[in-house]
């Protein structure tokens, strides 16, 4: 076997497999060996399909030897969310409900990774149908943060945040109904895009609320999710949600360059409608001065406060999981764990008037954004407060006590990216968003990785231990 270097990102992966130095299988039991090793601490994975991976990696080898490259992520390790369904695998989105649940199908965002040669690794843990967690109730213990395993991973999507950072997979698939995705990238350090509404088919996932989820890539760096997005981007008739727009090639559009563009700064949000911790706001500060110095043309933006976009983006969202999970909250209650339970019932109190206020408040919140991007190319804010929070410190209602930064672009349906911007005091990662106009998460992927280059931050990986 011949030898992979340690935390490879696809990029380099797929060019050593392009060369020749390394091979699918190499990479995939590379990957196999690191999940043995660290897995048991982790809990990342709730289905494993090591077996079927090696033999897709055989064949993926074979392809490539007799010139069949289908490109950067043919042979490339990745892991699946469990709320994407995987024919013939277990989906359960980590609930009780659906715990010998096998789909028929495999959802159409994982089968164009498979097309495009990625190798599933299994199935990641979540929140419970990505929105209750971290829960201690449930048959599968809760994801754990590699950087310290006493501290949360951020969620939904935990599992792919966790196996990503671990260098368990080299990317894996997220959903982001409020932050599900970028959270988890703030708190384990990686880069996590959420793209534009409708840009990512959805069919196939498991829904929580159908007019705010989003499905996308999380990675190592922007570089990467420039690569997986490529792949899962593109029409599908059979989401109603789907939108009909070209793709561009979305690395390519990373050398492009920032010079120029215009990046609005949303301080408000982290400095006056909930004031973020003083090693994330200086961390913040530092990236502003480095995308200055890339010649970012930097001014203040302000929108409505954080609250109304958090306000309306959880009426919207609780009522619409409710809708979905209704009989079974009734016949059912006890086969759900405690917090998705009592996140999920707050749904049965908002009436039918306050859903419709809620929605008449987003077409407001959604012009109002797009205002401001009259201005702006770019609009930049923290992801989260601080650093990951102790895991046994999390309460189910946590993120209705304080408005969450990440929820305005679920409102708006904007591509926003996830990016490390720095380290606390701990050695525990932080994290900034950037935020474009929609469809052009091509201009939010190259700041993203302009700023990543930068920088030393995708330099430092978790040691766990």
């Amino acid at each position: 076997m011949n030898t992979v270097p340690n935390f490879p990102t696809i990029a380099e992966a797929s060019d050593l497999i392009a060369r020749g130095e390394i091979t699918p299988v190499d990479l995939t039991q590379h990957c196999l060996s690191r999940i043995a090793a660290q897995d048991g601490v982790l809990h990342s994975f709730l289905t494993f399909t090591g077996e079927q991976a090696l033999q897709a990696a055989e064949q993926a080898t074979a392809e490539i030897r007799s010139g069949q490259y289908k490109g950067p992520l043919h042979g490339i390790p990745v892991g699946i969310k469990d709320i994407f369904d995987t024919a013939g695998v277990r989906t359960t989105g980590n609930s009780r409900l659906l715990e010998e649940r096998v789909p028929s199908e495999t959802a159409e965002s994982v089968k164009r990774l498979e097309a495009a040669g990625a190798i599933v690794l299994g199935k990641l843990t979540t929140h419970e149908f990505a929105l209750g967690g971290p829960s201690f109730d449930l048959p599968w213990p809760p994801a754990r943060n590699p950087w310290d395993k006493a501290r949360f991973t951020g969620g939904s999507s935990s599992g792919t945040g966790a196996a990503v950072a671990a260098g368990l997979v080299l990317a894996g698939t997220g959903s982001d109904t409020g932050g599900s995705i970028r959270n988890p990238a703030a708190y384990c350090g990686i880069t996590g895009l959420k793209p534009t509404y409708g840009l990512v088919s959805r069919r196939g996932v498991i829904p929580l609320a159908f007019s705010l989820d989003h499905v996308g890539p999380m990675a190592w760096n922007a570089e990467d999710c420039a690569i997986m997005l490529q792949a899962m981007a593109g029409f599908d008739a059979r989401d109603p949600g789907s939108a009909s727009v070209a793709i561009p090639d979305y690395r390519q559009a990373l050398a492009t360059g920032v010079a120029g563009l215009r990046v609005g700064i949303i301080r408000h949000f982290h400095e006056e409608d909930r004031a973020a911790e003083p090693a994330m706001l200086a961390a913040f500060e530092d990236a502003v001065h480095v995308l200055t110095a890339l010649g970012c043309k930097v001014s203040e933006a302000r929108l409505s406060p954080l609250s109304q976009y958090a306000a309306c983006g959880n009426v919207i969202m609780l009522s619409e999981a409710y809708a979905i999970h209704e009989q079974d909250l009734r016949d059912r209650p006890d086969m759900y764990g405690y917090a998705c339970r009592a996140r999920m019932s707050i749904g049965a109190m908002i009436t039918a008037a306050d859903y419709l206020r809620a929605q008449r408040r987003r077409t407001e919140l959604v012009a109002e954004t797009a205002a401001a991007m009259h201005q702006f190319d770019v609009l930049l804010t923290v992801t989260a407060a601080s650093e990951a929070p102790e895991i046994t410190q999390v309460g189910p209602f946590g993120s209705y006590e304080k408005p969450l930064y990440t929820m305005p672009a679920n409102v708006t349906g904007s591509p926003t990216i996830s990016v490390c911007c720095g380290y606390s005091a701990n050695g525990l990662p932080l994290g900034m968003q950037m935020s474009g106009r929609p469809f052009d998460d091509a201009t939010v992927l190259r700041l993203a990785h302009a700023y990543e280059t930068a920088t030393a931050w995708r330099g430092k990986r978790p040691q766990v231990m």
